[in-house]
């Protein structure tokens, strides 16, 4: 199942402004590879982010929400940053249900 994380901080905190968000920005890629597997998520598909925005958006292919907000934690995104996490659908997939409905 797909998964979109939208993690959003303030400019006081982020990693271009603030010596501890940037020390727990810099190993939250190499956190999240190496547990992956202990989360049960399956793929990390997509890690974008909108800098002037202070947004993440981390595209994940996972079991549970539940497991992505622990691996949030467990990797530092939520030390700095408010996060939502929101079940996504292929817009191909949508207009197939919509069709046969």
């Amino acid at each position: 199942m797909l998964f979109g994380v939208f993690a959003v901080h303030s400019p006081e905190s982020c990693p271009l402004n603030n010596k501890k968000s940037k020390s727990i920005f810099l190993q939250i890629e190499a956190k999240m590879k190496k547990s992956i597997k202990k989360h049960n998520i399956t793929k990390i598909i997509a890690f974008y982010m909108s800098v002037l925005e202070h947004e993440w958006i981390i595209i994940l292919d996972a079991k549970s929400a539940h497991d992505i907000e622990t691996m949030c934690v467990d990797v530092g995104i939520s030390a700095t940053s408010t996060v939502k996490i929101v079940p996504l659908n292929e817009f191909s997939n949508v207009i197939k249900k919509i069709r046969e409905s």
